[in-house]
């Protein structure tokens, strides 16, 4: 019965090898279990620079690139009309320079606010990602 258990490759006198998952060992920051060493971390396929880890790097990129898209083209809506409006007022050389002078430093500033907290909320969900927060 030992014969049929070891298998054709098994060395005489030992059983059947069964592989079990691997198991936590250690714990981590605030009392959360840490990760065996052979375990997937993303910090580490980042920092290895392999596949997975340029595709987390490349998300990350890529919600970048969408926020400041969006914001470009917000910047684009509240600029680029106006050369047309003062086209089509001409007398109207005091209003251009409150447009210009007063009126349009408020959006450009909520705009900019928005960006930045935009920007630092995709760094912050990309580093909790990678330190499995």
């Amino acid at each position: 019965m030992g014969e049929a258990l070891r298998g054709p490759r098994a060395p005489a006198g030992r059983g059947l090898f069964v592989p079990a998952p691997p198991r936590r060992t250690r714990t981590g920051s605030r009392g959360r279990p840490g990760y065996a060493p052979g375990q997937y971390r993303p910090r580490t396929e980042i920092d290895e620079q392999t596949t997975l880890g340029h595709t987390y790097v490349r998300s990350l990129m890529r919600s970048q690139l969408r926020a400041a898209l969006a914001a470009f083209a917000v910047l684009v809506l509240l600029v680029g009309p106006l050369p047309l409006l003062f086209a089509a007022l001409p007398d109207a050389r005091r209003l251009q320079w409150a447009l210009l002078g007063f009126g349009l430093y408020a959006p450009l500033v909520l705009l900019a606010r928005w960006y930045v907290r935009r920007a630092e909320r995709n760094e912050r969900d990309f580093v909790r990602l990678v330190e499995d927060r």
